[in-house]
């Protein structure tokens, strides 16, 4: 299985590196069967799979479908019951975009296109119809422009001046954040955001923890907005990819992927 493993991610310019979690450890949250990241080692990415020690030999690993020139592939992650049975399926696109690689989970999907679009947003797959797949895989279309996991969707909108924010930070629950050089949210439930609650809490379990933890009210928060309405315009930029220039207001829609927890991954929120 990891020879099969190694072959194929190298066919998309890639290591991937097995590990084995010890469960040993009782005073240590049990993690995840497995999990899988992009990790950095002596300055070079690579993919690696954890799996925890007292399943591993229920676990299968296999490569779907491995297309060379777009440097993507479809693992498939399956977990098997003492019987033999199948408990657990999890699909996964590993791939590079623009500067760097990335895992992603998607539906349950056996082709590289298909688990691309599986993270579209239903909307925009919608209004997909009749482009053809190359189109579709493209980071522009004329449906949308995509930079990593965000997407903006062209809106007929004339915000009021008082509703523009500059260089607002677009988040997805504890990743790098994307500045949009103009902003306008809608909506939306008010949070506060620190490092230890990365998908913020509410304004009500802000008071509850603080009034159990009175030393985390000097911790460092934000007010954000979580699931808000958001409009962009200008650039948006992000160190891992091309800045993205937008000459008139869309509306930001994020990958289907957080709709899909799985395996090691805490579902995430869209933050503004």
């Amino acid at each position: 299985m990891i020879s099969s493993l190694e072959q194929n991610f190298k066919k998309i310019g890639a290591e991937v590196k097995i590990v084995n979690v010890s469960t040993r450890r009782r005073w240590v949250v049990q993690p995840s069967p497995i999990t899988l990241d992009v990790i950095t080692n002596k300055g070079k990415e690579l993919f690696e799979i954890s799996i925890r020690d007292d399943v591993a030999e229920q676990i299968d690993l296999s490569v779907l479908e491995v297309i060379k020139e777009e440097r993507h592939l479809v693992l498939l992650a399956k977990q098997f019951d003492h019987k033999g049975d199948v408990v657990s399926k999890d699909h996964f696109l590993c791939g590079h975009d623009e500067r760097h690689f990335f895992v992603a989970s998607v539906g349950h999907v056996s082709t590289v296109a298909a688990a691309k679009d599986s993270l579209k947003p239903q909307e925009i797959r919608d209004n997909e119809a009749g482009l053809d797949t190359q189109k579709r895989n493209r980071r522009k279309t004329p449906v949308f422009k995509r930079q990593g996991e965000w997407f903006f969707v062209p809106v007929n909108i004339t915000p009021e001046p008082y509703e523009i924010r500059k260089y607002e930070p677009l988040v997805r629950g504890g990743s790098k954040a994307h500045i949009a050089q103009f902003a306008c949210r809608r909506g939306g439930e008010p949070v506060k955001v620190c490092s230890q609650f990365p998908n913020g809490l509410t304004l009500t379990e802000f008071s509850e923890f603080t009034a159990k933890n009175p030393a985390a009210k000097y911790w460092i928060w934000r007010s954000m907005q979580r699931n808000a309405t958001v409009y962009v315009m200008g650039q948006i930029r992000h160190p891992d990819h091309a800045t993205v220039v937008l000459n008139s207001w869309h509306r930001v829609l994020m990958n289907t992927e957080t709709e899909r927890p799985r395996s090691g991954v805490v579902a995430v929120a869209f933050l503004d």
